[in-house]
């Protein structure tokens, strides 16, 4: 996904080590380390805290872009919201739950439980729905409303 890359970049440019990060996310450094190599999938909820920690956009982060942060931005995350945008990411292309779910590689009811907001949608599928279909990754989590598309 390349996110480890700017994780990286942002810890040095601020002087921190990893220890630094590990303890803002109350994680073990050896974890956080991995992380930043991409050797495991970072939590979505994990990745959301280090961009307003570092105060970037995910979409920086994921590498969609060279703007670090929006001017719109907000730190709240609404789950209503993430639901409505997914299902309309999900109806613009003219998908099914169970298109979209073969598209992720996940069952339908795994993706039915993204878009009905019980669950937050893994770091990977969102990488994936954002990567494919243009979305910004910080629109579809409603941190802003501008940019919806992104290159």
């Amino acid at each position: 996904m390349m996110y480890g890359e700017k994780l990286k970049y942002l810890r040095e440019e601020k002087e921190l080590t990893q220890y630094n990060i590990s303890s803002t996310l109350n994680l073990n450094k050896k974890v956080y380390g991995q992380y930043e190599r991409e050797y495991v999938t970072i939590p979505l909820k994990h990745l959301i805290t280090l961009c307003h920690f570092f105060d970037v956009s995910l979409d920086y982060i994921f590498g969609f872009t060279d703007t670090k942060k929006y001017s719109n931005y907000r730190k709240e995350m609404h789950k209503e919201l993430i639901s409505t945008r997914l299902k309309e990411l999900r109806k613009e292309n003219n998908l099914t739950q169970i298109e979209m779910a073969n598209f992720l590689n996940i069952d339908q009811p795994t993706w039915s439980i993204y878009e009905s907001s019980k669950s937050l949608i893994g770091t990977p599928f969102l990488y994936m729905l954002c990567k494919n279909y243009h979305y910004s990754a910080d629109y579809l989590l409603g941190f802003t409303d501008k940019p919806k598309y992104i290159k």
